[in-house]
């Protein structure tokens, strides 16, 4: 590619393109060489690079800072092999001559990368990443558990008849209106899926989904085995119950993990999990991972998730599968912590252990520390191909010029 400072337009979108960063691409297509290097910190906090940049611009700004120091030290190199440094004109001494190489020598400074300086803000650590997904499978193999002890726990609609819901007073029954709502979910958990295969920092964003909805489900645990209500509807059929034999109750168990817990795979057939709506959860967090961790501009791509996630909650009651208050709590405890734990991961402070931060105090706080003691600030929205070959080299050092000052 031709010197940054002759870059046109279409080089620095192919420039990028190649360091991971497409998102800039259309905020900065009026641009030449000499401006990209003129941007400053102040300029991504204005439109429209304050819309694309979910880091105030740091990784972008770090790549500018390598692009200048190749200019300048291009800069000076062709300098001295058109004479300009060395001067050797004739008669310009050879005093004169090394006064001038010295100053030159002593302007230039190229600073040598510590182990420090060129660790990654955003390191991929898998192996915490792993353990975040173990964490999330423990949490829904317990769910599964407990919602068939539950079961055996449920009155018999006959004696115990549904709860008074004010929702189920204005809207009948749709009988179809849950089978929308399984489908708008597996919609949005494959668009979710796809979308974090493409991520470029995929390993912290997923062990943040993955301890976020693990910590979902454990909660789910509990509220639905201090409290077993009634179930919602007459139209309910439950399976039989199992009165301790706990080897059927385990090929029951078995049997709704295969199917994902859904109604649509005829794995779901137990009764009692209502408090609080598992569907709602993952319909909720689904939206709110895509939406946080997709480029603004975007608009179209967010609004059609959330009409996916809003008309898959309203089918929930429309389908008289969950008491209101169900939906309710789902929905509240599911944008709080995922905005709590995002709140704390964006702010150094919060990471800290001090009277000040009450965030300290949560039960999860100490894992948190470990999943995100190394990640530097909001984690960019940058996507790359997942075997690209950018992404297989070893070595991405930055790579200086030799400097012939003889």
């Amino acid at each position: 590619m031709r010197k940054v400072v002759a870059w046109t337009a279409e080089d620095i979108s192919q420039w990028l393109s190649k360091e991971g960063m497409p998102e800039y691409i259309d905020a900065l297509q009026q641009m030449n060489g000499p401006a990209l290097l003129r941007l400053t910190e102040a300029d991504f906090q204005k439109p429209p690079l304050s819309l694309v940049s979910s880091d105030c611009g740091q990784q972008l700004l770090e790549r500018l800072e390598t692009l200048k120091l190749e200019t300048h030290m291009e800069a000076h190199k062709n300098g001295h092999a058109n004479g300009h440094v060395g001067g050797i004109s004739n008669g310009t001494s050879k005093s004169h001559r090394n006064g001038t190489l010295k100053e030159f020598q002593d302007m230039i400074q190229i600073p040598i990368p510590t182990m420090e300086a060129t660790r990654s803000p955003f390191p991929a650590e898998w192996g915490k990443t792993g353990i975040a997904f173990l964490y999330a499978v423990v949490c829904f193999v317990t769910t599964t558990v407990v919602i068939s002890v539950v079961h055996e726990r449920v009155p018999p609609k006959e004696h115990t008849p549904p709860l008074p819901d004010k929702f189920f007073d204005w809207f009948d029954r749709i009988e179809w209106a849950f089978s929308i709502c399984e489908i708008n979910g597996m919609l949005l958990v494959a668009l979710w899926l796809i979308q974090w295969i493409l991520l470029k920092h995929r390993s912290i964003i997923g062990r943040r989904f993955f301890f976020i909805v693990g910590t979902l489900y454990m909660y789910r645990c509990i509220t639905m085995y201090i409290t077993t209500l009634p179930v919602p509807g007459m139209h309910f059929k439950c399976a039989p119950k199992l009165l301790g034999n706990w080897e059927a109750q385990m090929r029951r168990v078995m049997k709704m993990i295969a199917g994902g817990g859904l109604s649509i795979t005829g794995s779901h057939t137990m009764c009692g999990d209502y408090l609080y709506s598992g569907h709602t959860v993952m319909l909720t967090l689904t939206y709110l991972f895509i939406k946080e961790y997709s480029p603004k501009r975007f608009w179209w791509y967010h609004w059609l998730c959330w009409t996916l996630s809003a008309v898959g909650i309203f089918c929930i009651l429309l389908a008289h599968d969950h008491y209101t208050v169900d939906v309710v709590v789902a929905y509240f405890i599911t944008t709080r912590l995922f905005w709590w734990y995002h709140t704390m991961a964006n702010q150094q402070s919060l990471k800290e252990t001090s009277q000040s931060n009450p965030f300290s105090r949560v039960w999860w706080y100490r894992l948190f520390q470990y999943f995100e003691e190394n990640v530097n600030g909001p984690v960019p929205r940058n996507y790359q191909l997942p075997l690209s070959w950018r992404a297989l080299q070893w070595n991405h050092s930055v790579k200086y010029s030799r400097l012939d000052i003889q």
